[in-house]
């Protein structure tokens, strides 16, 4: 169970809204006893953070508590000097000239920001976004235009510098910002910790079905861990839980790689981190790391946009077919086979408009392959994916309806071969010791890493075959382990 307190400068600055028991002033919290095990969010009211003031002792005291405070010294830090916080708003700035008028005579223009929200609605985007860059309860963004307009500053605001229409906003937004914490029931069971699922309900081939999900959320109770379903519109509550664990693709340019580098910067446990995200989902990145550590791969060659003779000279190379991909493609997405010279022409040509640069291997016909599963540097569970049928791939895009994947036959790991997993732990040794899966092709004559995935699919059915709830259990357990060793300071 966590605690909320909203710490306030003086008493009378939050003379305005209904008394609490969770309101206490910046001088009954610094005086407060450190110590307790219970899980303490602060939300920092005060009316400046001006350094080794009130206000920014309550954030360095609570981050000292090992209590989740907002705003952190880190963001504190940040938003004093616009040398440090320009480099983070350039693409913001750029999307100004849309949202603000351009033929008006004023050169100055200001919005409030409580908890990523503002009353102006055509900058409401942007206001979450520089929320989500520096969270903070209370920030003003000043716009200035010379030729165009841009971000001239970011502050923080005092609550006592409000008036009365900002006044109920804020209170909206704070109630909105906090409602899951103030909604905890205390006679629920308390748990050790609280976890947040990110997940998308939306999405097509997620890494794990719903069965899964639910079977991640009950083994995490089994373990005294609540593990809380949580979704993109979610960033801003991320400071309430204690780690986080991503079961929806990942990719450096979505949300996904966003989320994993703020739990990273809030000491959370996270299960996919950044580092592994970043070393995963790029196939050229992959391949280098893999070749340098002298681990056996596909014969590859990296085409670059407008170098036909690296193109024209493929063939000689590698031989048909040809496999081409995409570097950041997932579930067989953006790769094509193709049998002549033509199909390379216009498949690479079709692939160049999404990517500069576009890897092509050998083609390895095998009927299925390998996928071994790894967590903290140890095979968790091993899988067989058959390709789909009449198709070369284990994902068929292209079939009617939905994507069509072939079969699986899941196994224990000792029944693997010897060589596909110890292939598969040296893949991963370079990566991190997160969640990953290897996939590998053997044939006759060698075993070779396709691909480590950082988010691999854990659907219920297929990867727990033969473990059962107990994968879900050492997922969850290894969770624990972190965060008792991150307790202990370990």
């Amino acid at each position: 169970m966590s605690r909320l307190l909203i710490v306030v400068e003086k008493a009378s600055d939050w003379g305005s809204y209904y008394p609490s028991d969770h309101v206490v002033t910046a001088a009954d919290y610094l005086r407060e006893t450190p110590g307790g095990d219970e899980r303490t969010q602060v939300i920092n009211l005060c009316r400046s953070y001006k350094y080794l003031g009130p206000g920014y002792y309550v954030s360095l005291l609570a981050e000292a508590r090992g209590h989740r405070v907002i705003p952190s010294v880190r963001t504190i830090n940040d938003l004093r000097k616009r040398s440090l916080y320009g480099l983070d708003i350039d693409d913001l700035n750029q999307k100004l000239a849309a949202l603000l008028p351009g033929g008006q005579d004023t050169t100055d223009f200001g919005i409030l920001v409580h908890f990523g929200e503002t009353s102006h609605p055509a900058l409401s985007d942007l206001a979450r976004q520089v929320f989500e860059l520096f969270p903070c309860p209370l920030l003003r963004i000043e716009f200035t235009r010379e030729r165009v307009w841009q971000i001239g500053s970011i502050r923080p605001v005092g609550l006592n510098s409000l008036d009365d229409a900002q006044e109920d906003s804020f209170a909206q937004s704070l109630d909105k910002f906090s409602r899951k914490l103030w909604r905890k029931p205390r006679t629920r069971r308390p748990y050790r910790y609280d976890i947040a699922m990110l997940v998308d309900p939306d999405e097509a081939m997620p890494p794990s079905n719903k069965k899964a999900l639910k079977a991640f959320i009950a083994a995490g109770k089994q373990l005294g861990v609540e593990v809380d379903p949580i979704g993109r519109q979610d960033y801003t509550r991320l400071a309430e839980y204690d780690g986080l664990f991503i079961r929806t693709t990942t990719a450096i340019d979505n949300h996904t790689y966003r989320f994993a580098h703020r739990a990273e910067k809030e000491g959370m446990v996270v299960i996919d981190d950044p580092t592994s995200i970043l070393r995963c989902t790029n196939k050229i990145y992959l391949h280098d790391l893999l070749v340098s550590r002298k681990l056996a791969v596909p014969r590859t060659e990296i085409l670059y946009r407008d170098e036909a003779r690296r193109l024209s000279d493929l063939p000689e190379k590698l031989g048909f077919p040809i496999v081409l991909k995409i570097p950041d493609g997932s579930f067989s997405r953006g790769v094509s086979k193709v049998e002549s010279v033509e199909a390379l022409e216009k498949a690479a040509a079709e692939l160049f408009q999404h990517s500069a640069l576009v890897v092509a291997q050998e083609f390895l016909y095998t009927e299925y392959d390998w996928r071994i599963g790894v967590l903290n540097r140890e095979a968790i569970y091993a899988c067989q994916y058959f390709m789909s049928r009449g198709h070369w791939q284990i994902y068929n895009h292209g079939a009617k309806g939905a994507a069509k994947s072939g079969g699986f036959r899941t196994l224990p790991v000792r029944e693997a071969p010897a060589e596909v997993v110890k292939l598969a732990l040296r893949a991963t040794q370079g990566i991190g010791d997160g969640l990953y899966g290897v996939d590998i092709k053997q044939t006759p004559e060698r075993t070779v890493v396709i691909e480590v995935n950082d988010n691999p699919s854990i659907d219920a059915g297929v990867e727990d075959g033969y473990l059962g709830e107990d994968l879900y259990l050492r997922i969850m357990g290894e969770f624990v382990r972190r965060l008792e060793r991150k307790r202990l300071g370990i």
